[in-house]
């Protein structure tokens, strides 16, 4: 059992929700690479992760909307070094930015109004178009 993973004060997620993997690496290496297991496969149960409101679980869902297995849960893999205690690190640190990711609330969209004078541009350069594209044709013919 892994030790959890503390997001904020409210948010964490417990050790109980990882899965830890240790598999080969691909990559450079040499000799090493064939011999030992530094790649790391962290599986986390998303429906485990404690204090997330359901706006944020909901969010966080779709962040790792891709990053998902079978079962649903969110596979986070590393294999930045050739040490596997920093993959796992690093792949604690993955899980950690993903989850506060979502604890942040998106901004709402204000709509605004198109100012009269944008309006009026727009319109302008619509008619010197058109005229433009008026004067190209053969005089005196229908098309």
């Amino acid at each position: 059992m892994s030790e959890a993973i503390v997001v904020t004060e409210a948010v964490r997620v417990p050790g109980s929700a990882l899965t830890l993997r240790a598999v080969r690496a691909s990559g450079p290496g040499g000799q090493n690479v064939n011999k030992v297991a530094t790649k790391v496969d962290l599986r986390v149960d998303l429906a485990a992760i404690e204090g997330l409101s359901d706006s944020a679980r909901a969010r966080l869902e779709a962040l790792a909307r891709r990053r998902l297995d079978a079962e649903g849960r969110l596979v986070v893999t590393s294999q930045a070094s050739r040490n596997q205690a920093r993959n796992v690190e690093d792949a604690r640190e993955k899980v950690w930015q993903l989850v506060a990711a979502a604890l942040v609330r998106p901004r709402a969209r204000i709509p605004t109004r198109v100012s009269a004078s944008a309006e009026q541009r727009r319109l302008d350069v619509k008619r010197r178009r058109a005229a433009l594209k008026r004067a190209r044709t053969r005089p005196g013919g229908d098309d």
